[in-house]
């Protein structure tokens, strides 16, 4: 299983830098960068209320559920 955070398509869709959110939300470059790239095992929930925040989202329009598929073979 896999939570995808999608914040790429919601900068594109509010026209706004990744130097800008990350300003915003008051975490650096590299910590964002991880999100971005999926290789964050987590997220605090202030900062995801952050994201949100800052580009006037909701959890849902960044988040997502991909199930696992591989790992279950017959």
């Amino acid at each position: 299983m896999a939570i995808i955070i999608n914040i790429d398509v919601m900068l594109a869709k509010r026209k706004m830098s990744v130097t800008e959110l990350s300003e915003r939300v008051g975490i650096t470059m590299a910590n964002l960068s991880i999100l971005k790239n999926g290789k964050a095992k987590a997220i605090r929930l202030s900062t995801l209320e952050a994201i949100c925040k800052a580009l006037e989202c909701q959890p849902g329009d960044i988040l997502e559920y991909k199930s696992d598929e591989n790992t279950q073979e017959s």
